[in-house]
């Protein structure tokens, strides 16, 4: 027994020496390659497909200003004020859920960072579990703003394309950087699934999609910049202006 606890130890001791080591270290280095980028390019193989991967980190002073408004407006409109879990979304999607019907999921964009850069894709209780730990890691040694830009760097957003730069350049032919507030928008509105629906060719339920968020971006607050608060006399009213 005291050798296996001996083992126990010292595997404990080695997940949370790694996993906080690479937490601290992606707080400063750009994160080039994500497990669900390698999965993808397995699923290519497989279907018999041409290996295709785009992707170009850039900082997000190179990303429109638009881009981070357009996916808190979408994804997580309470980004700037939780830290890593938003229980009133939370407490809503499950009593959502409870009453049957199309099920509704409330996961932050930090919760989506984590499972990108750290995770593999599922739905599994071991994966979610996982996923709440190194939501609080990132949480702790990271910026909202470092959160932001790993996240518009690393997901998916079409088919063998991810992050901001690369949807720009395969979807609207321009940099990142000059994505305009409707493109922003457009893309934000196919995150739910960057494979079945195309930004570069949107849709009516997507350009519905991308209407309602443009009209939701009002009430979300420019993304302040590293070391600085949200302004919020940049929105046009909504819970920022409740919660300073």
């Amino acid at each position: 027994m005291k050798i296996v606890r001996r083992i126990v130890k010292w595997v404990l001791i080695l997940f949370f020496s790694s996993t906080i080591l690479a937490v601290v270290m992606y707080r400063f280095l750009p994160v080039y390659v994500t497990p669900l980028m390698l999965i993808r390019l397995v699923e290519q193989v497989a279907e018999g497909k041409s290996m295709a991967m785009h992707h170009e980190w850039k900082p997000i002073d190179k990303i429109s200003p638009h881009l981070p408004v357009a996916v808190m407006a979408s994804e997580d409109q309470r980004f700037l004020l939780h830290h890593g879990f938003d229980i009133d979304a939370i407490s809503k999607a499950v009593e959502h859920n409870r009453k049957g019907g199309k099920q509704h999921g409330a996961s932050t964009i930090s919760q989506q960072t984590a499972k990108n850069v750290f995770l593999w894709p599922g739905r599994s209780w071991t994966r979610k579990g996982f996923e709440t730990y190194f939501t609080f890691l990132i949480e702790m040694f990271w910026s909202k703003q470092r959160i932001m830009e790993v996240y518009l760097n690393s997901i998916e957003m079409g088919d063998g394309i991810y992050g901001a730069e690369a949807v720009a350049k395969h979807h609207f032919a321009k940099t990142a950087s000059v994505l305009t507030r409707s493109e922003c928008a457009t893309i934000a509105a196919t995150l739910p699934n960057p494979i079945r629906f195309n930004s570069s060719a949107p849709s009516r339920y997507i350009r519905k999609r991308s209407s309602k968020i443009e009209h939701e971006m009002r009430f979300i607050p420019s993304f302040p910049k590293e070391g600085e608060d949200y302004d919020p006399n940049t929105t046009s009213g909504g819970i920022y202006h409740k919660k300073r």
